[in-house]
């Protein structure tokens, strides 16, 4: 059964000139799950609470999308792995 997740990811601010590519990317891992973008924002470069892999800030980039429940874990680790991605937070919707 497809569920409604959020996802906020802060993107390295150095691939700003590649961030195209980047979002690109994190969008074919759900598209590649199966998944179904409902809705995408980028909110730009903005500082971050506290470094995060030594960055003081980062590009925000929102995605609503749903997918299968089970499929959750497989991104999470993708996203994990993503050397371009800072941080990742997925939550229900």
């Amino acid at each position: 059964m497809m569920k409604s997740y959020e996802a906020l990811f802060i993107i390295d601010p150095d691939k700003e000139g590649t961030l195209k590519d980047v979002t690109a990317g994190i969008t074919d891992v759900i598209n590649k799950n199966s998944g179904k973008i409902d809705k995408e924002e980028t909110w730009g470069k903005q500082k971050i609470a506290y470094p995060v892999k030594k960055k003081k800030d980062g590009i925000y980039y929102k995605l609503n999308f749903s997918i299968d429940a089970s499929k959750i874990e497989s991104l999470n680790k993708s996203y994990k792995l993503n050397q371009d991605i800072i941080k990742v937070m997925v939550t229900t919707r």
